[in-house]
């Protein structure tokens, strides 16, 4: 993983990254919701809506659990981030 900016040690322990099995927020297709924009949990390897969508079930998730680290689930993004330390940064 290379980042164009200093980074934290949860994203420098993240390892390799975690890639969405499947294109849909888990969380909104068991309650029947509706999602914005999809991010992967670099603990679990969960894939859940961010906080534009209604549920914000990956923000939830961070709060259950204290993963720390998500990506951005969309295509051609490629972005990671940590909710300890408010970083957000590219990779290639």
């Amino acid at each position: 993983m290379s980042m164009n900016r200093k980074l934290c040690d949860h994203i420098s322990f993240a390892g390799d990254l975690k890639q969405p099995a499947e294109y849909v927020c888990e969380a909104c297709v068991k309650h029947g919701g509706n999602w914005v924009h999809l991010r992967t949990c670099q603990t679990c390897g969960v894939t859940l809506c961010c906080d534009d969508s209604p549920g914000r079930h990956m923000t939830a998730h961070n709060r259950e659990t204290g993963h720390p680290v998500i990506i951005s689930a969309e295509p051609g993004e490629k972005w990671i981030y940590c909710y300890v330390d408010h970083l957000f940064s590219d990779y290639v």
